[in-house]
């Protein structure tokens, strides 16, 4: 079971870097994203699989909803539109511009509705961002652990959480049995943030040498969560509790990054709930998440 959003990506693949203020040329498409929609699309090839969101009663959320490939536990909401999400994607990065639309309408009622019977609880970290939505993702994981389902937390992005606070967020995902987190995000929880001006005295360049690096930040992580991952793109990712393991990313040429760390939790979080060490669980992850960035969108083709 994931919980999360679901919304409209208007993703647009820039021919280069973006000029502010006149025009980048851009192929522009539409399709389904969110977070949580993606990883339940790409689980949902590895095991059964259902999305909780809510989109509103329109033409896009009805789209939305048509096009998933994994159960859907989806309620169509009216008073708000489905969300939209506007993604600038080049192979390296991305820059999202967000309205989250009926996703901050998602509840309690929600996701009792849909728990029963279910083993296990992704929640994606933008459900704990937004105050009108955060807590009903406090009350997924508790309900959850009361019905004896393991549960997972990706940790979204890393702006959402420095505007949350780290130890807000910390505090409401202690206990998790997995949380992941891409570099900057495990920067924004547990150590320093990445990316310095060269206009910076001695003493802090000193203390940004001395940045933990990986291997330290799982640690951190592992010190909230039964197990926690730090996703490095490309670069593969790491695992820790108990113990650290580092597995390496599969080569091939990148094509869009949007929705590689989503592919990456499905394909670990299926190794991992059938059993896969460690090892096993990342090397899974590094393969879905691989597929994931050599064509052109979120969700598998």
């Amino acid at each position: 079971m994931v919980v999360g959003d679901l919304v409209t990506d208007v993703l647009a693949s820039l021919g280069g870097p973006l000029t502010t203020g006149s025009d980048t040329a851009a192929a522009i498409r539409e399709t389904g994203g969110g977070s949580a929609a993606n990883t339940a699309c790409w689980l949902s090839r590895l095991t059964d699989t259902t999305l909780v969101a809510v989109v509103g009663d329109d033409a896009a959320g009805r789209a939305r909803v048509g096009e998933l490939t994994c159960r859907t536990a989806v309620r169509f909401a009216t008073g708000a539109p489905t969300g939209t999400v506007i993604v600038l994607s080049t192979p390296d990065e991305r820059s999202m511009v967000t309205d989250r639309g009926a996703n901050a309408l998602l509840t309690a009622a929600d996701i009792d509705a849909a728990l029963p019977g279910a083993r296990h609880l992704h929640l994606s970290g933008y459900v704990l961002f937004d105050p009108r939505t955060a807590a009903a993702g406090r009350h997924a994981l508790t309900r959850a652990r009361e019905i004896g389902a393991t549960t997972s937390v990706d940790a979204g992005s890393a702006g959402p959480l420095r505007l949350l606070g780290p130890d807000r967020f910390l505090d409401w995902v202690r206990g998790t049995d997995v949380l992941l987190a891409n570099l900057d995000e495990a920067y924004a929880l547990v150590g320093t943030t990445p990316g310095v001006s060269s206009e910076v005295e001695p003493r802090e360049l000193a203390e940004l040498a001395a940045r933990p690096g990986p291997e330290e930040l799982a640690r951190r992580l592992a010190g909230y969560a039964t197990h926690a991952v730090v996703k490095l793109g490309a670069d593969g990712a790491v695992w820790a509790g108990p113990g650290v393991v580092r597995a390496p990313g599969e080569p091939v040429v990148a094509v869009d990054p949007t929705g590689a760390g989503d592919a990456f939790a499905a394909g670990l979080l299926a190794a991992w709930l059938s059993g896969g060490t460690p090892a096993e669980s990342l090397a899974a992850g590094a393969a879905l998440g691989a597929r994931a960035v050599t064509t052109v969108g979120a969700r598998p083709r």
